[in-house]
């Protein structure tokens, strides 16, 4: 009898071994767990923060369902996801769950700006972001920047997807998630 330790992959393909968040802020924050098919079904609704629980690609998913088209298509989600990491894989060599990590760590604002009002004269004041909401900010940014890439495009999204990812993952300002995060940043300071 053979007592293997078989691995858990992401899609049978991509290992979650090895892989960890370097932002410090963001540790807690990231789900690396291992799991073969981005789906817990909901398990996480019913609890306060427990999305943070949720595996980052699962969560990624997620946020490609917004409304729309594509509203409430998992499976598609899924499928999507999985191709556009097959690209990644093809273009950078590199484990495409680490392209995706590296992403959200470079499109996470560090700070917003809030509206206060005293006295009937609203202003904006700049704030501190929480880190489960520095996660979610990035998250939809580069969902978003993968979705609205694709329309009047004939490229399909996969292909849009996974260089959002690449150039997110580069820091590069041409992704639609870090030239938003740029903004969103630049505004806080002027309000500071």
């Amino acid at each position: 009898m053979s007592t293997q330790k078989h691995e858990i992959k992401l899609f049978g393909k991509w290992s979650f071994e090895n892989l960890e968040v370097r932002d410090v802020g963001l540790k807690n924050y990231v789900s690396l767990s291992p799991v073969v098919a981005p789906h817990s079904m909901g398990r996480h609704e019913h609890h306060r923060f427990h999305k943070s629980d949720v595996n980052v690609v699962e969560r990624f998913v997620n946020n490609l369902m917004r409304p729309g088209k594509n509203s409430g298509k998992k499976t598609r989600a899924i499928n999507t996801v999985k191709n556009a990491f097959e690209i990644i894989q093809m273009r950078t060599g590199q484990n495409p769950i680490e392209i995706l990590v590296k992403a959200v760590e470079n499109a996470a604002p560090c700070e917003s700006t809030t509206r206060v009002s005293y006295g009937g004269v609203a202003y904006h004041m700049a704030v501190d972001i929480s880190p489960q909401r520095r996660v979610d900010i990035a998250l939809r940014l580069l969902a978003e920047g993968g979705r609205k890439s694709t329309f009047g495009n004939p490229r399909p999204i996969e292909e849009w997807v996974a260089e959002e990812l690449i150039l997110a993952a580069n820091n590069d300002v041409k992704s639609h998630a870090v030239s938003k995060r740029n903004e969103i940043e630049r505004i806080a300071m002027a309000n500071r």
